[in-house]
């Protein structure tokens, strides 16, 4: 490939901090776990913060320590990776999606007090491609409710909303450090809280459902091995001292497309919505027609042509086990299952040049234009 679709950005105070690891007995139940979760606490705002393995087994353990199950409905999001859904299955509730607003690609919040019912335990917005609007207008309907939130934060590490940072705007919020994430602990998540029970819940069902101060062989419940190691945790420590750096790094990619495609009437180009600090996580362009009808060919197109590229997000609803499961059909949650149909998301990552975003450009205009 001449253009990546993502990469991390790892310097040489990232792998020291992981080699100084390697060089302890402490590859796991050590120092850098408390240390990392306390300094994103702090980031973030909040009073407690749990490392596990990922983002999808955070959201689990969110769901599992409020005591969500068989038979419960968690609203949510029909436009957004599968980890999302899949979390509330893993505990056997039924997912109950909303259809999504057509400029934030958010859950629309107009549209989640029609679906609220006596079986409704929590609302799961997702913060998508790191743009946080609406997720306090959703924290404000189930406060009214009475309905926790769960808020998927794991595309939006470093938004905001008039200066609060996503993570706040929630019961329990969670964060993922997958490679192509702003920052990265090469696999991992956070669970952030300021509700100590459901904070000792997480740590407890984390550790193989161990509980405060109980020995190694007690166990206080049945619980999981979602514990992320020091070596996580050592890199998650190094690369957080440079989360406002990659905000911006990834800001000035972001600026760079929305210069070269300003003049492009073939595309949607994304922007960062009023009051908010995006924090990108991925731009992803929409292609109107009659181009959103190629855009298979298109994106094969700029595979070829050495520019990586994919469809973010195919829909949730359409994946062959929903259908199976829950006889979704397209159509059913008309401003998702459009959007799915025209996305193109582009080369993303905080080191792209502003020379690799020119070649891109010029390839997407390219295969535009012989579609």
């Amino acid at each position: 490939m001449k253009v990546h679709l993502s990469r991390p950005d790892i310097n040489e105070n990232d792998i020291k901090a992981v080699i100084e690891v390697l060089k302890t007995p402490n590859l796991s139940l050590g120092p850098k776990i408390p240390e990392f979760e306390k300094k994103l606490a702090k980031y973030i705002g909040r009073k407690y913060a749990i490392a596990v393995t990922s983002g999808t087994s955070g959201l689990y353990l969110c769901l599992k320590a409020l005591g969500i199950g068989a038979d419960d409905e968690v609203i949510t999001t029909p436009f957004t990776f599968i980890a999302t859904t899949n979390s509330i299955m893993m505990v056997d509730a039924k997912p109950v999606f909303v259809d999504i607003d057509p400029v934030s690609l958010n859950i629309d919040p107009i549209k989640i007090e029609a679906k609220i019912t006596s079986k409704t335990k929590a609302i799961m917005p997702v913060v998508v491609f790191g743009n946080p609007s609406g997720m306090d207008v959703v924290w404000e309907i189930a406060k009214k409710h009475n309905l926790p939130v769960i808020e998927d934060s794991c595309e939006g590490l470093g938004a905001e909303i008039n200066g609060k940072k996503v993570g706040n705007f929630s019961t329990m919020s969670n964060f993922a450090f997958y490679p192509n994430k702003q920052m990265t602990t090469g696999e991992g998540g956070m669970i952030l809280t300021d509700d100590e029970k459901l904070a000792d819940i997480c740590q407890s069902l984390r550790n193989q459902g161990r509980g405060k101060g109980g020995g190694w062989l007690a166990h206080d419940r049945m619980g999981y091995n979602f514990r992320m190691s020091d070596i996580n945790a050592a890199l998650g420590v190094s690369q957080l001292d440079r989360i406002e750096e990659f905000v911006a790094k990834r800001q000035n990619v972001a600026s760079f497309y929305q210069q070269l495609l300003a003049d492009e009437n073939r595309i949607i180009v994304p922007k960062a919505p009023e009051n908010c600090r995006m924090s990108w996580f991925v731009f992803v362009i929409r292609l109107k027609e009659p181009y959103a009808a190629k855009r298979n060919a298109i994106l094969n197109a700029m595979l070829n042509e050495g520019i990586q590229v994919s469809n973010y997000f195919p829909p949730v609803t359409q994946q062959s086990f929903m259908v199976e499961k829950f006889g979704f059909k397209d159509g059913d949650f008309p401003v998702s299952d459009s959007v799915c149909k025209c996305t193109i998301a582009l080369p993303f990552h905080n080191n792209l040049s502003k020379e690799d975003a020119q070649l891109v450009c010029e390839t997407l205009k390219k295969c535009l234009d012989n579609a």
